[in-house]
């Protein structure tokens, strides 16, 4: 009890902690980000093979193979270059890096800035919700809310694959937290998830038969919906105006400095996540502002 106390009585102490905290957690979601694609892919493929030797009524060739087991715990992280297991030291965030100046202490292979970069933007974001709402169960929830937008930000930005069990927990957890109104009341958050689902539901729907193809994944839906649960649904216009304006910038730029193909799916996730949590801080601040400047106009 006193540490709380004495986090909770000194604000630079509290902001301190919580910006090691994110560092922590960065490093942590460094994994999630990397192995859980790899997880769900070979939770596929075993049940594809399952599914295969079930209608060919014959045993799997792979059946008597053992493959390695492979969760975010197991096995330890290691280069990838040469196998060198990474040890405790050269595991601390962003220190490490530096120490190690971004190279594998065995054989020396670049080690990609990737990964510090992670740890300190969650640390960063981790510190900006903990000044925001101060010593309280509401930054203990953002926070929680910030690492999950993280991970499925960085996701869907390598294998455009929002994982349900990032967002399907973080659905229910929004409209549990509705039930003592840490953010908004439950009717509010229902209402949220629902419209949330549905708005882009609909809207993958009208685009699909006027152009055949699929302009989003069912990622997307679920995550509008938890942004819903979060927020209620009166800030979902503010959440799909914000993702809309900095997707649709970040894609004509791709497609004008980078060349990119205009048939190259972009992600959407990315920029959901970032218009949510930017909702999350400032969503009624830029709702009134937008409202006093009509009133102007």
């Amino acid at each position: 009890m006193d540490a709380i106390n004495l986090l909770s009585s000194n604000a630079p102490l509290y902001l301190g902690f919580i910006g090691f905290l994110g560092l922590v957690v960065g490093s942590f979601l460094n994994v999630v980000i990397y192995r859980l694609p790899v997880m769900m892919q070979r939770e596929w493929h075993t049940h594809c093979a399952e599914l295969s030797a079930e209608s060919s009524d014959t045993t799997s060739p792979a059946a008597g193979e053992v493959e390695e087991r492979f969760n975010l715990s197991t096995p330890r992280s290691r280069c990838p270059h040469c196998g060198h297991q990474i040890t405790a030291l050269e595991n601390i965030p962003i220190f490490s890096y530096l120490w190690l100046r971004g190279r594998c202490s065995d054989c020396s292979a670049s080690i990609s800035l990737r990964y510090p970069t992670i740890e300190a933007v969650t640390a960063l974001l981790s510190i900006a919700i903990a000044w925001h709402f101060g010593f309280s169960w509401q930054a203990l929830t953002g926070l929680v809310f910030t690492w999950a937008l993280i991970a499925l930000t960085m996701i869907d930005f390598d294998h455009q694959l929002l994982p349900d069990s990032i967002t399907l927990p973080l659905l229910w957890l929004g409209l549990l937290l509705s039930l003592w109104e840490f953010t908004v009341d439950s009717p509010t958050a229902i209402i949220g998830a629902v419209a949330g689902y549905l708005s882009l539901w609909a809207v993958y729907w009208a685009f699909k038969l006027i152009t055949g193809k699929d302009g989003m994944g069912y990622g997307d839906f679920k995550l509008l919906a938890v942004l819903g649960a979060w927020m209620g649904w009166q800030m979902l216009p503010v959440i799909i105006l914000l993702s809309s304006l900095v997707g649709a910038a970040v894609g004509i730029s791709l497609i004008l400095l980078r060349g990119r193909d205009r048939n190259i799916p972009i992600p959407f996730g990315p920029y959901l996540a970032a218009a949510g949590w930017i909702a999350l801080l400032w969503g009624h601040d830029i709702t009134q502002a937008y409202l006093q400047y009509s009133k102007m106009g």
